[in-house]
């Protein structure tokens, strides 16, 4: 069976209040309105596909956790859309329930917009929070309100968030950020279903759709690989005829994954012999570090792979200053003068700013050139500034880069995490070449002890071994090009991608006070930021200073 990875381990450990909550989101938008049909039918393609999975604990001391199928899901969630009184009235005057707090002739729920009240607001729908099934069956899982219409499409009530905000669609602009940001609630991997599937209607007639996940499930080429699955499974002529006809997979859709777990999952090792594999490699490697420490006591400082296995963000992929293998963690050394360490922060004065920005791709790569980097150093270079000129005091901020290590398409957190001292005088060229040489080594356990021990002992206590992992100053995750399979979601074409990470119910903020995560899309590079400073409101002033710096024009996404 599948195990669960320290990575793995340490994102679900967020869940237990242990650690920086995050969840990974990938956000699409098209011109023209969805099909709700359409989005139920992505829906089903990712609950049988490889997201459909669960963790499974182990009473066997030592031995992993494990990944096992479930294709219970939360339940499409579309965002109503306001119906003013006089819409929703019939020839008699009566209220019309095909369009209060039903649906419209798309299939797309409606909420009354009750005008009457000072502010507008929506009228208050029963939540309940929803859970779907092989059979579309639903039962409710918890007190959270959600309502579900006819179809297994799950409509949010209409409620009052801080400042004011109405979450009922159509949505202008400015709220998507805001709808995006509150569907982090409710992941968890072990207890309830790990994703969710959402999507809202535009102001401007287009639609956003929005695939949130539990980081503990995927890493972000997880989640574009999960999401890019889906969207094969809608063509029946993609896949493997058998996949749908096998008896193997009988309930499953044409052309759609099976479930996981019946797709090539080793079962050749059980519980007891992980737990023995697990204990001989903690002792082991324990007994050879300490071999080591005994004969050379002076040894070169690594990188600790405690304080700096991964930070709060998806992982990097499409590297240009090199392309990294697959190595382990414990290889490599660094000569580079360890950063301070990590620290949490309580503080109230601190607060999440996201902010999703377009730039030509064509511009952003000429601008890299011309100042002797890369498309990644520069966006390196630009995300320190940006921190820079929002008030970052020290002449000095320690970058963390993800590196994606997988070689081959899945789901799992497949990364390896470097860091690069970024300093005020620093260049795109200079970047480049610090970038490479931190790309040729991994953050390594302290003394060469091994990363499996983390894994045997409580969990409290792997906490507090790996508390503060990967918090930089900054992190900065180059995702790299979308594949070509999202530029089109049915006959919808999308305009733009993001893919960023999100921090539900935050309350200790890490070390890291600006994450960066930028994708690509055909000719535009979209930059994802997330502020987790106390200056968060003068964000998007810095934004523009230090993108004018580099002769960058940042669109709004």
């Amino acid at each position: 069976m599948d195990r669960l990875t320290v990575v793995d381990e340490i994102f679900l450990r967020t869940h237990r209040g242990m650690g920086t909550p995050i969840a990974l989101q990938g956000l699409w938008r098209t011109s023209d309105a969805m099909e709700p049909a359409l989005l139920q039918a992505i829906h089903r393609g990712l609950r049988l596909g490889p997201l459909g999975r669960r963790v499974a604990g182990s009473r066997v001391p030592g031995a992993r956790r494990s990944w096992r199928p479930n294709t219970e899901a939360h339940l499409l969630d579309l965002l109503p859309n306001a119906a003013s009184p006089s819409e929703a009235a019939g020839p008699a005057g009566a209220i019309d329930p095909a369009t209060a707090g039903g649906v419209d002739e798309t299939g797309w729920p409606t909420a009354l917009l009750d005008r009457r009240t000072d502010e507008g607001l929506a009228a208050t729908f029963e939540r309940r929070d929803r859970i779907s099934g092989d059979d579309h069956d639903s039962r409710s899982t918890s007190a959270s309100a959600e309502s579900a219409d006819g179809n297994g499409n799950s409509s949010r009530a209409a409620r009052a968030p801080a400042r004011g905000r109405l979450d009922i669609g159509p949505l202008s602009e400015s709220s998507v950020l805001a709808w995006a940001d509150a569907l982090g609630d409710d992941l968890d991997p072990e207890f309830h279903p790990g994703w969710r599937l959402s999507a809202a209607r535009l102001e401007d007639g287009g639609t956003v759709v929005a695939l949130t996940c539990s980081h503990a499930l995927a890493d972000a080429r997880g989640l574009i690989h999960a999401i890019t699955t889906a969207l094969r499974s809608l063509d029946p002529t993609a896949a493997d005829a058998k996949s749908s006809t096998s008896p193997e997979n009988p309930g499953s859709l044409p052309g759609s994954p099976a479930p996981v777990g019946e797709r090539g999952c080793s079962t050749s090792s059980s519980d007891w012999a992980d737990a023995a594999s697990q204990w001989v490699t903690v002792f082991a490697g324990t007994a050879r570090a300490l071999h080591r420490r005994l004969r050379r006591p002076r040894v070169p400082r690594t990188l600790n792979y405690f304080d700096d296995v991964t930070g709060p963000g998806p992982i990097s992929g499409g590297e240009t200053e090199s392309a990294p293998t697959r190595s382990d963690s414990t290889t490599g050394s660094s000569t580079t003068r360890r950063a301070r360490p990590p620290s949490s922060d309580t503080s109230s004065d601190r607060h999440l700013r996201p902010l999703l920005l377009t730039f030509d791709a064509a511009d952003w790569n000429t601008t890299a050139t011309a100042l002797g980097g890369t498309p990644n150093s520069l966006f390196i270079h630009l995300t320190a500034n940006i921190l820079w000129e929002n008030g970052f005091p020290n002449p000095t901020i320690t970058a963390s880069l993800p590196v994606d290590t997988r070689d081959e398409p899945r789901v799992d957190n497949d990364l390896a995490m470097t860091e690069i001292a970024v300093h005020r005088g620093d260049t795109p060229a200079t970047v480049r070449d610090k970038a490479r040489a931190a790309y040729q080594r991994r953050m390594s356990s302290p003394a060469g002890l091994p990363e499996e021990i983390l894994q045997v002992v409580p969990d409290r206590l792997a906490y507090a071994l790996s508390k503060g992992a990967g918090e930089r100053d900054i992190l900065c995750s180059n995702i790299g090009p979308f594949p070509d399979e999202v530029r089109k979601v049915g006959p919808h074409l999308c305009t733009r991608v993001a893919a960023r990470a999100i921090h539900p119910a935050i309350a200790t903020f890490p070390r890291t006070q600006l994450s960066g995560y930028l994708s690509q899309l055909d000719n535009s590079y979209t930059l994802a930021l997330v502020g987790l400073t106390a200056d968060h409101d003068s964000l998007p002033d810095s934004v523009r200073t230090a993108c004018a710096a580099v002769g960058l024009h940042p669109r709004s996404w």
